[in-house]
């Protein structure tokens, strides 16, 4: 009767749990526009960039009534370790700081309109019969990353929208590209050249 009473009690405790994480996923990715709301004061409130929060919900100015859902965007777990993935296959061996630039390439393209606007769909983007990242053709991309890819995933995160707002990168030493090297160069860092 014990060990039955425990199974209970464990079982019960893990609805309740599984239950409380998915109002909480849903309260962090959803918001009602309260009054005086404005969208740059939702973006700061929430840590995310304007323009994102602008793109994902289709809404360009500052209209918005008390009670509009809005959803707020968010990096899944699994974006988190596709981009670590990314991250570590185009940055092995390079400075953290390069990590971290890449990983900010990625969302300064979601955030932009001129490229998909999810992790995944600009990870594996395939343009004019290529893929915008060399690891998804070549498989490197299924490579296990390590926890310092995922740290530099989290600080890109972190201090997404703050950067230069590069948008490519690229080995000067392993491009043959002539429309990449035309980019207005942002930054250098380790083996690294990152353009808008």
């Amino acid at each position: 009767m014990k060990i039955l009473k425990k199974m209970l009690l464990v079982a019960s405790l893990g609805m309740t749990l599984s239950a409380f994480q998915v109002h909480s996923v849903d309260a962090a990715t959803n918001y009602t526009v309260k009054p005086g709301d404005t969208m740059w004061k939702i973006s700061q409130r929430y840590g995310v960039p304007l323009i994102s929060l602008q793109k994902t919900n289709n809404e360009w100015d500052n209209n918005l009534y008390v009670g509009q859902r809005l959803t707020i965007p968010t990096i899944t777990s699994a974006e988190r370790t596709l981009l670590a993935q990314l991250v570590h296959a185009e940055a092995a061996g390079e400075p953290f700081s390069g990590k971290v630039a890449v990983a900010t390439v990625v969302f300064n393209r979601v955030d932009s309109s001129l490229f998909p606007n999810d992790v995944k769909s600009v990870i594996y983007q395939i343009d004019q019969g290529h893929y915008a990242f060399s690891p998804v053709q070549d498989g490197r991309i299924n490579n296990t990353p390590t926890s310092e890819d995922y740290r530099a995933v989290d600080e890109a995160i972190a201090f997404r929208g703050q950067g230069n707002g590069s948008l490519y990168f690229y080995n000067p030493q392993k491009s043959t590209s002539e429309w990449i090297f035309s980019r207005p160069v942002t930054v250098r860092i380790g083996d690294h050249v990152f353009a808008k």
